[in-house]
């Protein structure tokens, strides 16, 4: 009651109120003391649902964006649910993606995401060996890839400073997804054959893609500073780079050696959220991405602009450019080459795979004669 008495500010309270408050406080503590001395676990379905999603999903080697994307979805679905009991019953599950789909009306790709997210936790964390779910998907309008000019993006870098400018030349030069771009390390530059090697992308694939001459002579000026942070790291006797998996137990002081380090470094010191170490990770995806926005803005950029435009970009200009569609599957490590041909649908102009406007023949022919 005292707690109430001292935080809670809004208005006065009764004396009734108080104690009513005090009395339910008092019960749900002695609650949760019942429940740690018999072993009982104490947190809602929802709760309980992500923690076991997380658990589980550690345990099967998945990284941990697809597990905290899977245990949210899961735990979406319990709250809905209500009932740990129903929350293993297929039928309830079935229901509530259809509700999904009918209801919300989410994207194709969002259903899909949910649908894996629930088998995922039907299977293999309630050990289901036969998961059969009456649900149809709905595909919704494919949307347009944002593409940039070549006036447009160099309207962007200009616009940046520092990380976030080398950042963009480089997502741009390589074609690299957010999340590859950030967590570059030392290892992954070869500067003497002009190649990136992305380890660990999309689906946990490695991959090859080009290093544009610009940055590389940028990345080569940058060496110095990066080596000076990292001796003053060593100095600090801070941890290592995370290393993940088996290598990272077989090699346990490997994290602490120079190919390790990061291309762009965090300035800062943070909690590593898998093991709890205080230790320097990279440069946040999402302040870099709110910096490109920013920019787009600033170079009054007349479209929708996130950091994954400049990989669009870089994809659609070497198709217009002439590159064949299988060497741009390559770069941009697509699993499937439909998703390569979809650039065919926003490159423009005559060299390229682009179509030209039967007005600009017609005009063409009348400026001879």
């Amino acid at each position: 009651m005292q707690f109430w008495m001292t935080q809670v500010r809004s208005k006065a309270r009764k004396a009734w109120q108080m104690e009513g408050w005090g009395d339910g406080i008092a019960w749900y503590l002695n609650w949760l003391r019942q429940c740690q001395e018999e072993g009982r676990t104490v947190g809602s379905v929802p709760e309980r649902i992500y923690d076991s999603v997380m658990r589980v999903g550690a345990r099967r080697g998945l990284k941990r964006k697809t597990r905290q994307a899977y245990a949210g979805w899961a735990a979406r679905f319990g709250e809905w649910v209500g009932s740990a009991q129903e929350a293993m019953d297929q039928d309830k599950v079935s229901e509530w993606l259809s509700w999904l789909v009918v209801v919300k009306q989410v994207g194709f790709e969002t259903q899909k995401k949910a649908l894996n997210a629930l088998v995922f936790f039907l299977r293999d964390v309630c050990g289901q060996e036969e998961v059969v779910l009456d649900v149809r998907l709905r595909k919704t309008p494919k949307r347009e890839k944002v593409v940039m000019s070549v006036r447009e993006v160099l309207a962007l870098v200009e616009k940046l400073k520092g990380d976030y400018r080398l950042a963009a030349e480089m997502q741009y030069g390589s074609g690299l997804r957010l999340e590859e771009m950030m967590s570059l390390q030392i290892k992954d530059i070869d500067m003497e054959r002009n190649q990136i090697i992305v380890r660990g992308g999309k689906g946990d694939k490695d991959r090859v893609t080009i290093l544009s001459e610009r940055t590389r002579l940028a990345l080569e000026e940058r060496m110095p500073r990066l080596r000076k942070q990292y001796e003053a790291d060593r100095e600090a006797c801070l941890p290592g780079v995370q290393i993940p998996g088996a290598l990272g137990r077989k090699f346990s002081r490997a994290g602490e050696r120079w190919e390790w380090f990061w291309i762009f470094p965090s300035k800062r010191l943070s909690k590593d959220p898998e093991s709890g170490v205080v230790r320097r990770h990279y440069l946040h995806p999402k302040a870099y991405g709110e910096a490109v926005t920013k920019a787009a803005a600033m170079a009054q950029i007349p479209k929708r602009i996130t950091s994954h435009a400049l990989r669009h970009t870089f994809a659609t200009h070497l198709l217009e450019a002439g590159v064949d569609l299988r060497t741009i599957q390559e770069l941009m490590g697509h699993a499937d080459l439909k998703t390569t041909e979809g650039y065919l649908h926003v490159a423009t102009g005559v060299n390229g795979c682009g179509v030209q406007s039967p007005l600009d023949r017609c005009l063409g022919a009348a400026s001879i004669v």
